[in-house]
């Protein structure tokens, strides 16, 4: 793990979110005993806007330049290599919606060894696939932490609020958090128990299934959906199917690179609160 943080910290530099032009809409949420949240564009500002799978840009420089530096080669020619990669990812998803999987999730460090063995590369070690995925994703989406995450974790705890997640996420979603907060998830006060990561699963949002299983999860853990806040930036992948699934709302609208409306109004968006800031989440929990 430590080698992959290295990965990270040579490649992140300082991200500050963009005003998306959206008001705060800021009331008092009573009976909230958990919040659970997005990462990508909530937790942390994503310069793509989210996480970077099957993003259709032509990437053929970036993937050359990060098998290289991992140690291995492409002799394809002119046979772009992005989009042998998104026809892997395209396969791999034909195959889950053929067992009835809406909106399939893959496992990406399979992804990166599938595209190897188009080379012949039949050995590459597990250290090293997953050297090549964080040095790509570093590159092609780089991240840093939202304004007010951390002092945001550290008030929910002092108030003895549970957390989790509900994201879109590959193997090294959580040590975004390692990397930059200087604990996994579980140190930081995310239970394992309200934490579900798509890749994981292999179901992507906005699956609703992914929520129903997050519904099971805290039902386990003694939490009625009505008691959970969802925090999320994507009205179509986060507020909908959290709402669905009988969970309160909380819209994240602090970077304008993230924030997705999908056409909703921004008169009437069908939210219990809009946050433009981490920290105004804390002013909306009931004593």
């Amino acid at each position: 793990m430590s080698d992959l943080i290295e990965i990270m910290a040579a490649q992140f530099s300082r991200l500050d979110p963009l005003p998306a032009g959206l008001p705060p809409l800021l009331t008092k949420l009573a009976g909230i005993r958990a919040i659970v949240f997005d990462i990508y564009g909530t937790l942390f500002i994503s310069g793509s806007g989210d996480i970077s799978l099957a993003d259709e840009q032509d990437r053929d420089a970036v993937m050359l330049a990060v098998l290289e530096e991992s140690g291995f080669t492409w002799s394809r020619g002119t046979e772009a290599i992005s989009a042998v990669f998104l026809e892997k990812i395209k396969e791999s998803h034909a195959v889950a919606r053929a067992s009835g999987i809406d909106f399939p999730e893959v496992e990406i460090r399979q992804i990166w060894r599938e595209l190897l063995l188009c080379e012949g590369f039949r050995n590459a070690s597990d250290e090293a696939i997953e050297a090549l995925a964080v040095r790509y994703e570093t590159r092609v989406n780089p991240v840093w932490p939202m304004p007010g995450l951390e002092t945001t974790l550290d008030d929910l705890r002092s108030r003895r609020l549970q957390f989790g997640i509900i994201s879109n996420a590959q193997f090294y979603t959580p040590l975004l958090f390692q990397h930059f907060l200087g604990q996994l998830p579980p140190g930081l006060g995310f239970a394992d128990q309200l934490c579900v990561w798509s890749y994981c699963e292999r179901i992507g949002k906005p699956s609703q299934r992914l929520f129903d299983i997050a519904v099971e999860k805290l039902a386990s853990c003694g939490l009625k959906p009505c008691e959970v806040l969802y925090v999320g930036n994507d009205m179509r992948n986060d507020m909908v199917p959290a709402a669905a699934a009988g969970l309160r709302t909380a819209l994240f609208a602090g970077d304008a690179r993230s924030l997705r409306l999908r056409g909703h109004s921004a008169d009437a968006l069908p939210v219990d609160i809009v946050l433009t800031e981490l920290g105004q989440l804390l002013e909306c929990l009931g004593d």
